[in-house]
């Protein structure tokens, strides 16, 4: 199988970066082949502009999705734009590797899907009707693709529990998972997580290595989490709301969640 992780963390002598070296040796020698974005060694731009398309003309408004739109259609995205989505049509299954910083992805990961990410590749893809409205949450691009994120933080796991102070995790990282992950269609995994970074050891280190080899040889066997699909009939179309008679009375990011 093809393995792309998508890796953000400034210093390759981190613990990110031991993780990463050991997640590519690993499943190479389980016979997948992987290739890494390492975004910091490439110096990835992650400011989307008006350069990102290579056809655009000097003067005129630059209007975010309608260029990105143009651009994706008539093959003048920029060069590291096109690199990237062609790793993506390549990879079988995808990993988002990086420290949640402030609450969310790193500024160069965040940059990265915003650019990579054009409308007619991950967004606005697919008929959009009365009965079914775009191609997206559980269909699209990357629909038969696997995806899972590998998360450091430096708080205890009890900070990321339901009553944490943090808030919990999967509510957290709900935008990461749901919205840009199984938005665009691929069936994500629930992440590989290490807390308290700070104080891995050696010893430490050696579990969480076993705990992340678990979870690669799992990437294509593993149950993803069962989030409803937009064109389910779970809802309503077109005000995208889940169906009154599913989860009665509930709210939250839960009940977009299949109870069975």
């Amino acid at each position: 199988m093809n393995v792309l992780i998508i890796y953000a963390h400034p210093e390759p002598r981190s613990l990110n970066g031991s993780l990463k070296d050991h997640a590519v040796a690993h499943l190479q020698r389980q016979g997948h082949v992987v290739q890494v974005s390492d975004l910091y060694a490439m110096a990835f731009k992650p400011l989307i502009d008006a350069s990102d398309n290579t056809a655009g003309q000097p003067g005129v408004r630059f209007r975010v999705s309608e260029d990105s739109r143009q651009a994706f259609a008539d093959g003048t995205q920029s060069a590291d734009i096109a690199q990237e989505q062609e790793k993506l049509r390549w990879a079988d299954a995808v990993i988002l590797q990086f420290p949640l910083w402030w609450f969310g992805l790193p500024a160069i990961l965040k940059g990265w899907v915003e650019r990579v990410y054009a409308y007619g590749f991950a967004y606005g893809v697919g008929e959009h009707s009365d009965q079914h409205w775009g191609d997206r949450y559980g269909e699209g691009s990357m629909a038969g693709k696997r995806a899972m994120l590998m998360v450091t933080t430096g708080g205890w796991a009890s900070h990321y529990a339901p009553r944490g102070i943090n808030g919990p995790l999967e509510a957290i990282l709900f935008p990461i998972q749901h919205g840009i992950l199984f938005y665009p269609g691929f069936e994500v995994l629930p992440p590989f997580v290490l807390h308290r970074t700070s104080r891995i050891d050696d010893a430490a280190f050696v579990d969480a290595c076993v705990q992340l080899e678990r979870r690669l040889d799992g990437l294509w066997v593993d149950t993803p989490i069962p989030y409803r699909r937009q064109n389910g009939g779970d809802y309503l179309i077109p005000e995208l709301t889940l169906r009154p008679e599913l989860a009665p009375g509930e709210e939250g990011l839960g009940v977009h969640l299949r109870g069975d």
